[in-house]
């Protein structure tokens, strides 16, 4: 008993560290976007890295979920979005890409594993699009604090850059 007690240990001495690695890992394929506003209060985005594969562009007007899972979008404040006001609390995200602008969709369904449903879409913003000088090698968002109640939004995906998205803290 004595020396299945000892094996244990070892084994969970190396274990945990094989562990922790294939988390940082798999850690590695989710980004997070955050900006704070002047009152502290945050806007978050986390979505999933997906890899540029220039054989595989992005549907062309239909719904897209990068990275085979919907952008997950967390206010700590009332937002204005469009034309649209988002409370305080958690929203899914999905883009329709296009040709000269990429349309953000804001849906307030945030079960995991359930599939879009365009009922549930609380907000559609379009995002202007433009070429960027090298492909982007992930799926990348990017969060920027412009004003002191406003956050911007960008999008960048292989050549594409999707902007001027804003938040503004209401």
């Amino acid at each position: 008993m004595h020396w299945l007690a000892i094996g244990v240990v070892l084994l969970g001495g190396f274990v945990f560290p094989a562990m922790s690695l294939a988390q940082e890992a798999s850690e590695v394929d989710q980004g997070v976007a955050v900006c704070t506003f002047v009152d502290g209060k945050e806007l978050t985005v986390r979505y999933n890295r997906t890899a540029y594969d220039p054989k595989k562009e992005p549907p062309s007007g239909k719904v897209w979920a990068p990275g085979e899972g919907p952008m997950s979008l967390f206010t700590e404040t009332t937002l204005r979005v469009g034309n649209a006001e988002l409370p305080i609390g958690a929203y899914n995200m999905f883009v329709i890409p296009g040709k000269d602008n990429w349309t953000l969709i804001i849906n307030r369904n945030v079960v995991a594993g359930t599939p879009y449903d365009d009922k549930q879409d609380i907000v559609r913003v379009p995002m202007p699009t433009g070429k960027l000088p090298q492909p982007e090698k992930t799926f990348s968002v990017y969060l920027g604090h412009i004003a002191p109640k406003r956050c911007e939004m960008r999008l960048d995906f292989g050549k594409i850059r999707a902007d001027s998205m804003e938040f503004d803290e209401k």
